[in-house]
């Protein structure tokens, strides 16, 4: 029995750093930028469905002005509110960087965008961060866990 559970052992701390050296970060890198593309695609087409698709079931999500939401619905809910709020509201992105865990199954997102949208027919951009978490699911998928939007400067004419 001892040397079943000895030899168990071994193969666990044998084959423990060669599953965590099989973790891309790299790759995770690119997935995680692939699905923010995504998500991005879904706010210019004014899609909640879309532009939510990779939020977890209990999202945090804070934005500057307005209080916190919780869940995939209150997000989508004030997504829907800002579409009808700035209907020419498009992003573009600036920069972008993902920070992956060691371990493989998290990851923090950064990046800096320009919102364009007009006030009474004017033109407008802002800069804006977007930092976002996101955590590996059980099918093997990326879900953000929380998100956090903030303004850089004031919007003004383009």
């Amino acid at each position: 029995m001892r040397s079943l559970i000895a030899a168990f052992l071994c193969a666990v701390f044998v084959t423990a750093p060669a599953l965590a050296a099989s973790v891309s970060k790299a790759d995770i890198a690119k997935t995680i930028k692939a699905d923010v593309a995504q998500l991005i695609a879904g706010i210019n087409a004014h899609d909640a469905d879309k532009a939510t698709q990779f939020d977890a079931p209990d999202i945090v999500s804070m934005e500057a002005g307005r209080p916190p939401s919780v869940g995939v619905a209150a997000d989508k809910e004030g997504l829907g509110m800002a579409f009808k709020y700035a209907p020419s509201w498009q992003v573009r992105l600036i920069d972008e960087t993902v920070d992956v865990a060691d371990a493989g199954d998290m990851a923090v997102y950064r990046s800096t965008f320009y919102q364009d949208s007009a006030d009474n027919g004017v033109p407008m951009t802002q800069k804006v961060n977007f930092v976002a978490g996101f955590r590996k699911q059980s099918d093997g998928s990326w879900k953000i866990a929380w998100s956090v939007v903030a303004a850089q400067e004031r919007p003004h004419k383009k």
